[in-house]
Order: C-alpha cells, then sequence, then structure tokens
C-alpha cells in the first residue's frame, strides 16, 4: 500500500501534479467513452486516497468538458466498528458537493457467513456491488465511477493469472449483467503514486473501511502488490509496460478457442 507523507507539495507543482491527473483521467474517459452529455455519474467516495481524487478529477473535468454532466457524491457505511462516514460527510459538505450517505451493516452479515479465519473481501465486495448498484437505480444515476486505478488494474491481471488461471483485470467501462448499470473507472491510466501525492496535498480526511482484514500481508492482493513493488524498483517503468500490454491483446497468440476461432482464416 502507498503510504501518504505530511510533506507539502510547493504550488507549482501541485498544479502540475492535478494536470497530470486530469490529463491521464481525460484520456481514458475519452479511450473508452465513459462519460456523455446529461450523465447524472454517482461517484463513489468510501474515504480512501482513490475515491477522493477521483471526485475531485470528475469535478475539474466538469468545469472544462464540452459537455454537462452531474455528480453526486455516494458513501456506504459497512457497519464496521470505528469507520466514521461524519468526517466523510463533512467534507463533502464543505466542498459543496451533493452528496447521499448509506448505512448497511455488512459486518453483522460477514460474521454470520464466513468463519473467524475467512477473508471477508469477496463477500464485502459482493455486498457492496449490489448496493451500489440499488442505490444508483434509485437516485436516478447513469453511471457509478469507481476509483480504481493502474495499479489496481495491474494487480488484478496478475491475482487472476496466478490464482483464478485467468487472463483478466478491471474494465474501465463495464455493464452489469442485468443491463441496469454502467461502471466507469475513469483512474485506470493513472498510477498509484500520484494519487497518493495528491491526496497528501489536498488533505483529504483519509479514513481505512475499518474491517479488520483489510490490509492484511497475507492477502493475495498484498502479496501481488509487494511482487510488483519489487520487480518495479528493479525495472523502472515496468507497470506502464504492463498497463501497455492490457492495451495490446493478440487472440492469435493465446489458448482460448473461444477467441481463435473466431479469427479469419
Amino acid at each position: 500500500m502507498v503510504s501518504l507523507t505530511q510533506v507539502r507539495v510547493p504550488r507549482r507543482n501541485r498544479d502540475k501534479l492535478q494536470h497530470t491527473i486530469v490529463k491521464k483521467a481525460g484520456r481514458a474517459i475519452e479511450d473508452f467513452d465513459l462519460i456523455q452529455d446529461g450523465d447524472r455519474i454517482m461517484v463513489c467516495v468510501s474515504g480512501g486516497k482513490d475515491s477522493y481524487a477521483l471526485l475531485d478529477v470528475l469535478r475539474v473535468l466538469r468545469t472544462r468538458a464540452p459537455i454537462s454532466f452531474e455528480l453526486l457524491a455516494v458513501n456506504v457505511d459497512q457497519g464496521w466498528p470505528g469507520y466514521e462516514p461524519e468526517r466523510i460527510r463533512a467534507f463533502l459538505a464543505a466542498e459543496g458537493i451533493a452528496h447521499h450517505m448509506v448505512s448497511k451493516d455488512f459486518a453483522s452479515i460477514v460474521e454470520a457467513t464466513l468463519g473467524p479465519d475467512a477473508t471477508p473481501c469477496s463477500l464485502c465486495s459482493r455486498l457492496r456491488r449490489g448496493v451500489l448498484y440499488n442505490v444508483a437505480q434509485e437516485l436516478g444515476c447513469t453511471k457509478i465511477a469507481l476509483g480504481h486505478h493502474m495499479d489496481d488494474l495491474i494487480e488484478t491481471l496478475l491475482m487472476n493469472l496466478f490464482y483464478s488461471g485467468r487472463l483478466a483485470s478491471m474494465p474501465p467501462k463495464l455493464h452489469s449483467d442485468d443491463g441496469r448499470n454502467t461502471v466507469i473507472r475513469p483512474l485506470a491510466y493513472v498510477p498509484e503514486e500520484l494519487l497518493a501525492e495528491y491526496a497528501t496535498e489536498r488533505q483529504f480526511p483519509i479514513l481505512s473501511c475499518a474491517c479488520p482484514s483489510c490490509g492484511l500481508p497475507d492477502q493475495k492482493r498484498q502479496v501481488v502488490k509487494r511482487m510488483l513493488t519489487g520487480l518495479e524498483r528493479e525495472n523502472p517503468g515496468l507497470k506502464y509496460q504492463m498497463l501497455a500490454a492490457l492495451r495490446n491483446v493478440n487472440p492469435s497468440h493465446l489458448l482460448d478457442p473461444r477467441l481463435t476461432l473466431q479469427l479469419p482464416e
């Protein structure tokens, strides 16, 4: 996990940092047609650095875009003891951002469903996705924006490769199976380190989800993250090469008959 330092970034460098992040997000939005005129976008704000940065970036882009779209920040309190959604509410209110707060009790469901040594991440993810999909419909939102960034995409690719036997990552644009919702990830091209630096400068009120299992060193994502950090240290730019690979797929050089049988002779 990228740590947030308390070092202040000079104004000139801060403006450059925001410009870099906004430019990368704008490119992803253009490449994958993530936002259309008239969209009402539900921005999921968990209290982490990535979701705060996503909200900030979309606010900047809204002032510059040739189209009109709305933003609505939504927070889901999953019910873990120690989580402080009021800090998020206070920040959003102070910034004049339209917001909607949701309270659920995932903690009781997880405790009743899983054993004491089980990792709840997968179950929590499914529960949270169901809540977000329903809330988006209730609030008339046409898109659900998540703060997943470049590192998340690369880590997911390796996790699927190593542990699930699949070549798959997180798509920048995803239509739900039931056709009700469209999920977008505008930060798909933005590396985590830039978001960490930006969150420090903007002094976002960072919260963890308060789940006792979150970020444990033996979690598969944390194992993959440490491995990538080491490889990147030895091979600077490796993550960008992996991102490029996700944009440069050659189906004829893979072993999936569903792909190769569709190729022309």
